[in-house]
């Protein structure tokens, strides 16, 4: 859908917010905390960047962007050619970090993860649960709404790398807690830290959202692929992914990163196990078995055929 750019702001060095109305006027489609959204930069240029307003507001969105020093075009699009009252393209919202219900919250956000975090907090806050963030950054400068945090008292901990050092996530998390669940976003080696961490907690404890794609084993075996709906059956080398299998095949498929971290190509997995390679779904639903991300995920070991709702 095409939104107008209401306000475009300055949060942090090296961050903007845009805030984002319907072109045409009207509600927007209804989100929860975690979502996100694909927006449309350029002519084949799109990136996903988390909702971090009121859910309860259907006329606005927010969007937090930090400018990557080694950005793809993203960041670097939004930073130098969008600005107030412009026309941007933006996909509807699509949830992989939904908040669950709980009656305990850690909330660790790293840099611009906070995002995402933001809108979660304040459901939290409604809900009458007991929660807590710590929230770190390069310096203080570097992290974005600080103040819009600071109404929230001793709840939140900031932690300016700078200022205290690494995030202290050994006294944050090395002693499991019941009926707590912990939400994290942020850096890679942050999320790697907080999973290591976590290994004594109960299963579903952690929930993490990924701006990059987690290191995973590579190689693999060739396997087959029926395409269900289609009626089509293809083999998939060991170095192409399903995904580019089906599109020479012309089988349409959506998709966005194409690293698993987006869940654009999401796809019902009907017989078959799958190794899962993206950095989405939790250890239950990688059990599960239902469901896969078909830029990434492949056969396991010595399961020759997948069938897919595709």
């Amino acid at each position: 859908m095409d939104m107008i750019i209401h306000e475009r702001r300055d949060e942090a060095d090296g961050v903007v917010s845009l805030t984002l109305g319907c072109a045409r006027g009207g509600e927007l489609p209804a989100w929860a905390p975690g979502a996100h959204v694909d927006v449309h930069l350029a002519e084949g240029l799109v990136r996903q960047y988390s909702l971090c307003s009121d859910p309860a507001d259907r006329t606005r969105w927010r969007l937090g962007v930090l400018r990557e020093p080694a950005s793809r075009g993203g960041s670097e699009h939004v930073f130098d050619k969008l600005h107030g009252g412009d026309i941007v393209s933006v996909g509807a919202p699509r949830n992989h970090f939904a908040l669950e219900p709980s009656a305990r919250y850690v909330f660790v956000a790293g840099g611009i993860g906070i995002t995402p975090i933001l809108p979660m907090i304040a459901a939290a806050e409604a809900a009458g649960a007991d929660w807590t963030l710590l929230y770190g950054g390069r310096s203080r400068s570097s992290m974005a709404f600080v103040e819009e945090l600071t109404r929230y008292g001793d709840r939140v901990r900031f932690a300016p790398q700078d200022e205290v050092g690494l995030l202290d996530l050994a006294g944050l998390l090395a002693t499991p807690r019941r009926d707590t669940l912990v939400y994290a976003c942020g850096p890679a080696p942050m999320l790697d830290a907080v999973d290591a961490l976590m290994a004594g907690w109960s299963p579903g404890s952690l929930r993490v959202e990924r701006f990059t794609p987690k290191v995973v084993a590579t190689g693999s075996e060739a396997f087959e692929v029926e395409f269900a709906s289609s009626g089509v059956t293809v083999t998939v080398p060991p170095d192409r992914s399903i995904l580019t299998v089906a599109e020479e095949a012309g089988i349409p498929a959506l998709w966005s990163c194409r690293e698993g971290t987006c869940g654009t190509c999401e796809t019902p997995l009907l017989a078959g196990r799958a190794e899962h390679r993206d950095s989405l779904l939790t250890d239950e639903e990688r059990a599960d078995q239902t469901t896969l991300f078909i830029c990434v995920s492949r056969a396991e070991k010595g399961c020759g055929r997948l069938t897919l709702d595709l």
